[in-house]
């Protein structure tokens, strides 16, 4: 059986059913239940899982209450996975605060795990039993993505996944995905995130956040080649306007950063010579568009080859200079993506205002899941 938190999006909630049915049924938790009866890794969880909460307590009374509220899921979900053995974890993203206590107390107890998000690509989702982005289980060698495409036919089919990329709607009315005139001049394309997101609070390494990551480009950009700039575009899900930051990062830059808050994302990319991102999707989706990538943040994707993962401000301070250089092994883009494409990301239909995944996809990740708790 799955037995999965509640999700309050219709969506989200119908892809945890058809996983469940693939699975031969499932349990819906309305709200993860409680125990208060710890075990000898309990308090380490619980700090943990607080420390990865996208909402921090503002005081000492509330992260008191806060951890309380996590001890107790943690302790319910090893209990109810080791009395129930069979029974595997599923849930949606699972890298922070009570999701994350939900998934420790599964792994603790030896269960299986399914951790679920959003793909990149139109039409497709993650379902992976290590984790995701960062943390999912991907190999972060490009070995293992060679061997696997060397018998593989047609290795540019998933250019079709490309087809369908639509940059998102955005939330504020300063920021658009409208057809702006961009200019003939080379630069490189940076997509902002949403600051508050665990691909930045997690994984974005030695920039810290998204302030630190303009305030470096600030810094270096006057070391582009002459004519070059960097072109910088707000995430439009973030609900609070970067602004001041911006205009700080600008200032600094004299002229080397230039902000487009309203042209459409993937003209933007179309038009670039390449993309800069701490670990946007933006700089994946890029690999449709045939540009080069430099990443700052950790990624499964941010592998020598595929792109050039950035290091350090050292490491920046090099490349920037030799920008118009920047390339990648077009034969790795195919095998990895044609790997993504065929065998990592299952499809997912929509009927109705409905999703459902693949019910012969989840019985083989699901597999895959049992075999590495076992």
């Amino acid at each position: 059986m799955i037995v999965y938190p509640a999700e309050h999006d219709r969506k989200k909630d119908s892809l945890f059913a058809s996983v469940a049915a693939a699975a031969g049924g499932g349990r819906r938790l309305r709200i993860i239940p409680l125990s208060f009866r710890d075990f000898p890794e309990t308090a380490e969880r619980t700090r943990l899982a607080l420390a990865r909460a996208k909402r921090q307590p503002g005081n000492a009374l509330t992260r008191r209450l806060k951890a309380q509220l996590l001890r107790g899921q943690y302790n319910w979900s090893r209990r109810w996975f080791t009395d129930h053995p069979e029974d595997v974890a599923l849930c949606w993203n699972g890298l922070t605060g009570s999701r994350m206590a939900f998934m420790q107390g599964a792994a603790d107890a030896g269960a299986a795990r399914l951790y679920m998000e959003l793909s990149p690509f139109p039409g497709r989702i993650t379902l992976d039993p290590r984790g995701v982005n960062a943390e999912c289980g991907l190999p972060r060698d490009p070995a293992p993505y060679r061997n696997w495409a060397r018998d593989k036919a047609d290795l540019t089919a998933w250019r079709r996944l490309g087809q369908d990329l639509t940059a998102r709607p955005p939330r504020r009315g300063d920021v658009g995905q409208g057809e702006g005139k961009l200019p003939d001049t080379p630069f490189l394309f940076v997509p902002l995130q949403v600051p508050g997101d665990s691909q930045i609070t997690l994984f974005a390494d030695w920039v810290k956040d998204i302030p630190g990551f303009l305030a470096v480009l600030a810094r270096n950009a006057h070391l582009l080649p002459a004519g070059w700039h960097l072109r910088v575009k707000e995430h439009p899900s973030a609900r609070a306007s970067l602004a001041g930051v911006l205009r700080d990062a600008v200032t600094v830059a004299r002229g080397r950063i230039v902000v487009d808050n309203d042209t459409d994302t993937f003209a933007q990319v179309r038009a670039s010579r390449g993309v800069l991102t701490i670990n946007s999707s933006v700089g994946l989706q890029a690999f449709f568009f045939d540009r080069p990538v430099m990443t700052t943040g950790r990624a499964f994707w941010a592998l020598p080859g595929l792109v050039e993962p950035i290091q350090s401000e050292t490491g920046l301070r090099l490349a920037l200079p030799a920008v118009e250089g920047l390339s990648y092994d077009a034969g790795l883009r195919d095998a990895f993506m044609t790997y993504l494409d065929r065998a990592y990301y299952p499809k997912v239909i929509e009927k109705d205002g409905a999703w459902s995944v693949d019910p012969a996809a989840v019985r083989a990740i699901l597999e895959r899941a049992r075999r590495r708790a076992a």
